[in-house]
């Protein structure tokens, strides 16, 4: 039944003539590309302190990221573009986190927190840069000027009316007073 109705309603659910409706090979959405990009970093970065090797995690969070503006459905382009700078910071405060727990807390932390951002600067910059450009050359343009058609209005439904006044429940009277002047009262009494 649902498949008799997407092909009769048009919109984005609709099949393109010629095409099976889905893109070809692997497709991630949004949220398994932001969780991928927090595992990968997260580990590089976990890894970089026993390897010595203190741009492992930078370098972790670009190749992640080079891979998700691939892999994700166009559909999601702007959902993930705007999410890598977070998804580095969750990542970098988890990492900062584990690492802390040795010692003084919240000195470990803060410490280690900033110099981890501050040194990770370029890669967050470099990375997210990277989703953009991907993304742009992707269709990035077209799902921005959907949301803007969207928000538009072409999608909204019409504003409900507002219901009719009823001055009297049914079976109730009692003479027009409120919203009289004295002289209209007066005269309607007297």
């Amino acid at each position: 039944m649902t498949d008799q109705l997407s092909s009769v309603r048009p919109g984005p659910t609709a099949p393109v003539a010629g095409r099976s409706g889905r893109e070809p090979g692997v497709r991630l959405t949004a949220r398994g590309a932001t969780l991928l990009i927090v595992a990968v970093t997260l580990a590089g970065q976990l890894t970089a302190g026993p390897f010595a090797v203190p741009f492992l995690g930078g370098l972790c969070f670009v190749a992640v990221c080079l891979g998700v503006a691939f892999l994700v459905r166009s559909a999601d382009l702007l959902s993930l573009v705007v999410t890598p700078p977070l998804m580095f910071f969750l990542a970098t405060f988890a990492a900062e986190f584990v690492k802390a727990l040795g010692g003084s807390l919240l000195q470990g932390l803060g410490i280690g927190l900033f110099t981890a951002l501050s040194g990770g600067a370029p890669w967050m910059f470099g990375g997210s840069a990277l989703v953009l450009v991907i993304a742009l050359v992707r269709g990035l343009a077209g799902n921005v000027r959907d949301l803007r058609e969207a928000l538009r209005g072409g999608e909204q439904p019409e504003a409900p009316k507002p219901p009719e006044f009823a001055p009297e429940p049914e079976g109730y009277y009692e003479p027009r007073t409120y919203g009289m002047t004295r002289e209209d009262r007066e005269s309607r009494t007297g």
